[in-house]
């Protein structure tokens, strides 16, 4: 059998392999992702003159969009990118230049739309997969903000057994990033399963987390901008801070079988999250014992002595305080993973015990922020 059969006997085999991505509505057989995590997409757009596979934002783990499809005689388009990072990835559809949610893929709230996604399995990583384990809840909670003038929405992971016992359990509060909202991290992130088999294998203690929308906190009375902008000051979470210190906290400490006190609750954040976390966090050691900042920001120039009003000045102080000051990122979003390590290894010269975490391979996206939340829980309420 000469090379050429062999290579297309292998080539049939590979196209045979691939199976739906587990981010398809049920029976939708694309995307599809081949074993060497090539992912083919295919839309049916028999009036379309041109469509093109558009990956959400150049920092993602797809590849840089977009990408061309090819039409079959009956109007079908599809493309096979390159192999992409494992992980959670958004997408969608440009049809004629019109932005289109591929209808094969559940929809998620991202970029601040509903968007397309893709879910590359990791064969090297399964601490974010469902297992046969007791499983938390996660539970959606309303409640009405002063702050705000509005009623709020948030997602709240019980641990398993939380309904059948009596035991009051420590809090993390965690945020999503830009244009995502609070059902950002049980969907996209995964976090239920995280915890549920963080606690399962006793890597982490019981906790509840709670996960609010950081992108609308408005202060009541908030008029949006003419041109419909929301930037800068407009960006409407300005409030997102006194909102969380006067009426979540204690809105979840009434509610829920906490442990209410400083000792254990943490809070921790994503991108935009991990801004407010760090924010929230520093201003108020009163109210938090952790915090954890994800892909977020860091000064290229830091100085531990009179950054964030001087609260880094003492060191002893803050390391009495603050048990777990954790930061990381992914080893492909430079230069924010630069400046982050810096700013840590600027830290931990001032006598400041900060951790730093790096998820190689991976940029700004959520396979970073998923193994960010399976190295930042177990080190919480120990």
């Amino acid at each position: 059998m000469n090379r050429i059969v062999l290579a297309a006997l292998a080539a049939i085999a590979i196209a045979g392999a691939q199976t739906p991505a587990s981010s398809n509505v049920p029976g939708a057989e694309y995307p599809a992702v081949h074993p060497d995590r090539r992912v083919t997409f295919r839309i049916a757009a028999p009036s379309a003159q041109k469509v093109q596979l558009m990956p959400g934002g150049d920092d993602n783990g797809l590849g840089k969009g977009p990408f061309e499809m090819a039409r079959d005689d009956k109007g079908v388009w599809t493309v096979t990118i390159p192999p992409a990072v494992p992980g959670f990835h958004y997408y969608w559809f440009l049809v004629d230049g019109v932005p289109s949610n591929d209808p094969g893929s559940r929809a998620f709230f991202g970029w601040s739309k509903d968007s397309s996604g893709v879910d590359v399995p990791d064969s090297a990583a399964s601490f974010y997969e469902v297992k046969d384990t007791p499983h938390g809840e996660i539970r959606i909670h309303w409640y009405y903000s002063k702050v705000t003038a509005m009623w709020r929405r948030i997602h709240v992971y019980t641990p398993p057994g939380y309904d059948s016992g009596k035991s009051r359990y420590p809090v993390l509060y965690l945020q999503h990033g830009a244009g995502e909202n609070d059902s950002s991290w049980p969907n996209q992130g995964r976090a239920g399963f995280i915890l549920d088999n963080l606690i399962a294998e006793r890597k982490a203690v019981p906790m509840i987390v709670v996960m609010e929308n950081g992108m609308v906190a408005p202060r009541a009375g908030f008029v949006p901008p003419a041109d419909g902008a929301a930037r800068g000051p407009n960006r409407r979470n300005e409030a997102f801070g006194d909102l969380v210190t006067t009426e979540l906290i204690p809105m979840v400490d009434a509610t829920y079988r906490t442990q209410a006190d400083r000792a254990h609750r943490a809070i921790a954040g994503l991108s935009m999250g991990a801004g407010q976390a760090m924010q929230i966090g520093l201003a108020n050691l009163d109210l938090f014992c952790a915090i954890g900042s994800f892909s977020g920001g860091a000064a290229r120039n830091f100085d531990a002595k009179t950054s964030n009003g001087g609260v880094f000045a003492d060191a002893d102080a803050f390391n009495k305080k603050v048990r777990v000051f954790w930061i990381g990122a992914g080893s492909a979003e430079p230069p924010r993973s630069t400046a982050a390590k810096a700013m840590v290894e600027g830290l931990n010269q001032a006598g400041i015990h900060a951790v730093w975490f790096e998820s190689p391979g991976t940029s700004h996206e959520w396979q970073t922020w998923r193994k960010s939340l399976y190295d930042f829980a177990p080190r919480l309420f120990r």
